[in-house]
């Protein structure tokens, strides 16, 4: 028999309130005892003693045993999960960004006091990547996790290549239908994907990887001529975050536009839904395909957190703690387009094996070979509003890297 869960949640917002319209009048062996709101002014539904602007009136109620945190604010996300989890309640989250930035940490509260975080709807919305990871792909070598994590991008995009449509008036409407803020840059610029990317990450390779070592480049300097040369090549461009083994023990990780083809999976997501590629040795390539936001799919996500908490569900990191011998880096070159206007970038890119090159007084591109190290150590350059990047999806090598990989095998086989 499961056990009753007396939850505490922070946050009614869009989420929120998905998560209570999908609860309400189910029988789930749970209850909302008390809801921390930051606008104790604004008009509810709900009756008023539900709720408080007082987080300790949450955190220190001992009847309470379950937190669900469904806030913006990272940093408050932070301080709320980690008092709860040191006062052995168990934590429901959705906020990526305090997930990805602190997870070493929390892991290591969850194991001293005996607590729970489960965080599916911080990645990917209503698609279940996270405990499929844990759970499915558990003793599966994995070569590669990919996909589509922002619905915001995503809906741009989409309506850039599917309607033609400018890319400032379809960001007007992105955040007109409420799915990017009024500063978008979290989403466009990558920063979103990337946080989901480092939590997805963990659980796929057992490593905790600092965001700020994972490069993201977004779409924010897309213009026509780019989109001109994608149409072309009948290829979409799509954001896609990727972690991806290159080697026995080494695993790459960054946040590219790029140029998808027809018979990728990828090619046919579009507005906000998101799109998960898993490629393992045994299991093959399989597809997640879901929407990536909105109040009740992620309420859904959220929803199956609390569920599984009620039968003492616990991520085990399982993979982090085999101590596999996995190592992050950025040791690989990947072939890319780049569209620039001053010809010194090409040498402070350091581009080589350059395959395809086009010159006009207001149009440049090549196609060709960039460290990603070099780009990680030059994402000011990256910024530029006259420099768009896109990786066209194939890996090239150097002699130094693919003796590195060699004696790696000859090694560890």
């Amino acid at each position: 028999m499961s056990k009753k869960l007396k939850i505490g949640l922070f946050g009614f917002g869009v989420v929120g309130q998905g998560l209570h319209d999908i609860i309400r009048g189910q029988d789930l062996n749970l209850e909302i005892i008390k809801i921390a709101i930051k606008n104790p002014e604004k008009k509810r539904s709900l009756d008023a003693h539900l709720f408080t602007t007082d987080h300790d009136e949450i955190l220190n109620n001992e009847e309470i045993n379950t937190i669900v945190e469904l806030i913006d604010d990272a940093e408050a996300a932070y301080t709320i999960t980690k008092r709860a989890l040191i006062s052995g309640k168990n934590v429901v989250s959705a906020n990526k960004k305090m997930i990805a930035n602190h997870l070493a940490e929390l892991v290591e509260l969850q194991e001293k006091y005996g607590a729970s975080l489960l965080y599916e709807a911080a990645v990917c919305g209503s698609i279940p990547i996270i405990r499929n990871l844990e759970e499915y792909y558990n003793n599966e070598l994995l070569h590669g996790i990919s996909g589509i994590f922002n619905g915001s991008s995503n809906y741009i995009l989409s309506k850039i290549f599917n309607e033609n449509m400018e890319y400032g008036v379809a960001l007007k409407q992105a955040q007109d239908l409420g799915f990017a803020e009024t500063n978008p840059i979290m989403d466009v610029g990558g920063y979103d994907p990337k946080f989901k990317l480092a939590i997805a990450t963990a659980h796929a390779y057992g490593l905790f990887i600092n965001p700020d070592d994972i490069l993201n480049v977004g779409i924010q300097n897309l213009n026509d001529d780019d989109i001109r040369y994608a149409k072309e090549k009948n290829f979409k461009i799509k954001l896609v975050p990727t972690a991806r083994k290159i080697s026995t023990k080494q695993v790459v990780t960054y946040v590219l536009p790029k140029f998808v083809k027809s018979d990728d999976f990828l090619f046919n997501v579009e507005n906000e839904y998101n799109g998960v590629t898993v490629q393992a040795a045994f299991a093959d390539k399989q597809f997640f395909f879901g929407k990536g936001a909105g109040g009740h799919p992620t309420g859904a996500a959220v929803l199956s957190d609390i569920a599984a908490l009620r039968y003492d569900y616990r991520y085990e990191y399982k993979k982090f703690h085999q101590q596999n011998g996995l190592i992050h880096t950025d040791n690989v070159n990947i072939e890319v387009y780049l569209r620039y206007s001053n010809e010194d970038t090409l040498d402070q890119l350091k581009v080589e094996n350059i395959v395809e090159r086009f010159s006009r007084q207001d149009y440049k591109y090549v196609i060709g070979s960039i460290s990603l190290k070099t780009l990680l150590e030059n994402r000011s350059i990256l910024e530029q509003e006259d420099v768009f990047i896109a990786h066209t999806g194939r890996y090239t090598y150097t002699e130094q890297q693919v003796q590195t990989v060699t004696e790696e095998e000859v090694f560890f086989n």
